[in-house]
């Protein structure tokens, strides 16, 4: 059987090939996406995965702010691969589909395809603005952004600590309102 095992923050085992529920802890994902910059680090500032989760999630509506918020869980464990060099990887999309399919039955998330379909759109309302705001104005267009509108607000990034808190604070809301059916 074919392993391929990360130790997180916690010291936790994680087979990125065999994934199970009982593996995702919140704090480590939170942990690990505080420390990681958006953009393979092209970006100006420091701005992390955490927080674009946040603001992600705080696009939508309040019944997808949870699936938002864990959007990109995934990259807790394999990194932020730039999308371009994604694309020509099929097993790192293979390998990042099995860790949001253990992480979406972990938060018991039950996403039909319109609401994945929302989720995208909402991250790319926020990857607009992020372009706008913490990357290079090279002049050059990004087509994925095609008649997308940026959000009115500019983005000032946050610490990582402000970046945790913000995580914790939302997944502390929006799992309670999950719980309670709203």
């Amino acid at each position: 059987m074919t392993t391929a095992i990360i130790e997180t923050v916690t010291g936790r085992l994680v087979d990125l090939l065999h994934p199970s529920p009982a593996d995702i802890e919140i704090h480590e994902v939170v942990h690990h996406l505080a420390h990681i910059c958006r953009f393979g680090g092209a970006c100006r500032p420091f701005y992390s995965v955490a927080e674009h989760s946040v603001r992600v999630a705080r696009i939508l509506p309040a019944r997808l702010q949870l699936a938002g918020l864990l959007h990109d869980a995934a990259e807790a464990y394999v990194g932020d691969v730039v999308t371009p060099l994604k694309r020509v990887l099929p097993s790192y999309q293979y390998t990042e589909g099995l860790l949001a399919a253990a992480i979406e039955l972990r938060f018991r998330l039950q996403l039909s395809e319109e609401d994945r379909a929302e989720i995208r759109r909402a991250d790319l309302v926020l990857l607009a603005t992020e372009r706008r705001d913490l990357m290079p104005q090279s002049g050059v267009e990004w087509p994925i952004l095609a008649g997308v509108a940026p959000l009115p607000e500019r983005i000032r990034p946050m610490s990582i600590e402000e970046a945790v808190a913000s995580f914790c604070g939302m997944f502390e809301a929006t799992a309670q309102l999950d719980l309670i059916g709203a």
